[in-house]
C-alpha cells in the first residue's frame, strides 16, 4: 500500500504510463490539484533497473502523481491522461517505440483500479480500434535516475512528444529564506549532538534518538536552516532505528554525495541550503514507493506538527501531509 491510500482527507497517488515520461510529468505537474510528481519504472522483472535496462526488463516509463482529491478527482486526472495519449497505440506513443512506452494506469488501491476501468470503458466507446491501455495493480515502482526528475524544468528546450503550450503554469508557493547561519551562530544555537551530526558528519545511535519511532503528522525541516526536507506522509518504519523516508519533500532539497568512509561505499545525503549532513540513501526501501530509503539522523531534523505548520510559515505545504483519521 502507498503512504496515502485509504485516507480520503489526505493526498492520494496514481501511477500513469503514457510514453516518454519527461513530457507526461511536465503535463501533470502543471495541473491545479497535483501536489507532487516523480518519474520511474513500473511493473517489470528487475529490482532497481537503470534507464538503459528497461527495454529488456519490461518496465513502463511511469509518472507517479500525488494529488489532492478535494481539488482534482481521479476521474479528472484520467480525462487529462487520455487527452495526451493514443490509447489504441500498442507499445508506442508519438515517435517513441518499445514496450517501455506502453500506456497504462497502475494503483495499489482496488477502488482506484475500479474507477480507472470505468473510465477506460467510456474511452473505448470513442474509438473504433481496440483500446490497449492497461489497468493493472502496481507491482512495484522504482524511481528513475535524478537527471530524469523534472527533466523539462531543468532542460526547457529538451525533447517532448507532447504540446505543453496550452497548459498554464501552476502557481507555486514562494520559497522561504533558508540561508545558512554563520559558523558562530550554528555553534551557539545547536545542541552538542546536533552540531556533531550536521557539521562533523557524525551518526547518532539507532533506537536512541528523537524521531526513529515518531509517527505524528507534520513536516521535518533542516535543524540548521528550517528548509523543508521530509513529510510525515513519506515516513515509514524500516526497522533500522533511525527515521526513514521514501522520498524528500522536494528532490532538489537533498544533495547526494559518494561516501567511501568507514570502508563502505555509500551515498551520503546533505541539505541543499544548509549543507547539513543528514544521513545516507539506500536502495532497500518499499518497492511500490520508489525503492529508496532515506536513513536520516534525528539530530539533523526539527519536527513541526501539522497544527503548527501555518503559524511557522509552512502553511502552503499542509496539503502534502496525511491527516489522521
Amino acid at each position: 500500500m502507498t503512504s496515502v491510500e485509504g485516507n480520503p482527507r489526505g493526498p492520494r497517488e496514481i501511477w500513469l504510463a503514457g510514453g516518454c515520461f519527461w513530457g507526461v510529468e511536465a503535463y501533470f505537474a502543471r495541473l491545479e490539484g497535483v501536489l507532487r510528481t516523480s518519474v520511474g519504472y513500473a511493473n517489470g522483472s528487475k529490482a532497481h533497473p537503470s534507464y538503459e535496462e528497461i527495454p529488456a526488463t519490461g518496465h513502463a516509463e511511469t509518472v507517479q502523481v500525488t494529488y489532492d482529491p478535494s481539488r482534482i478527482t481521479l476521474e479528472e486526472l484520467l480525462e487529462h491522461f487520455f487527452r495526451i495519449i493514443d490509447p489504441t497505440s500498442k507499445n508506442r506513443q508519438g515517435p517513441d517505440r518499445g514496450r517501455q512506452y506502453r500506456s497504462g494506469i497502475y494503483s495499489s488501491a482496488a477502488a482506484d483500479l475500479k474507477t480507472a476501468r470505468a473510465v477506460v470503458a467510456q474511452i473505448e466507446k470513442k474509438y473504433r480500434k481496440p483500446v490497449v491501455t492497461e489497468v493493472r495493480p502496481l507491482e512495484h515502482y522504482y524511481l528513475a535516475e535524478e537527471y530524469h526528475q523534472r527533466y523539462l524544468e531543468k532542460n526547457p528546450g529538451g525533447y517532448c512528444h507532447l504540446d505543453l503550450s496550452s497548459l498554464p503554469r501552476k502557481k507555486e508557493a514562494a520559497p522561504g529564506n533558508y540561508d545558512k547561519p554563520s559558523p558562530e551562530e550554528i555553534k551557539e544555537t545547536l545542541t552538542e549532538e546536533q552540531y556533531r551530526v550536521t557539521q562533523l558528519d557524525a551518526t547518532e545511535p539507532p533506537f536512541d534518538n528523537e524521531y526513529w519511532s515518531h509517527d505524528a503528522p507534520g513536516i521535518y525541516v533542516d535543524v540548521v536552516t528550517g528548509e523543508p526536507l521530509f513529510f510525515s506522509t513519506d515516513k515509514y518504519d524500516a526497522g533500522c532505528g533511525w527515521p526513514s523516508f521514501t522520498r524528500p519533500a522536494e528532490s532538489g532539497a537533498i544533495v547526494e554525495r559518494a561516501d567511501g568512509s568507514r570502508g563502505m561505499s555509500r551515498t551520503e545525503v546533505r541539505s541543499r541550503s544548509g549543507d547539513s549532513h543528514l544521513g545516507h540513501l539506500f536502495t532497500d526501501g518499499p518497492a511500490d514507493r520508489g525503492g529508496r530509503r532515506y536513513c536520516i539522523n534525528s539530530a539533523a531534523l526539527r519536527f513541526i506538527p501539522l497544527g503548527e505548520m501555518a503559524q511557522e510559515g509552512y502553511g502552503a505545504l499542509m496539503p502534502f501531509i496525511r491527516q489522521p483519521t
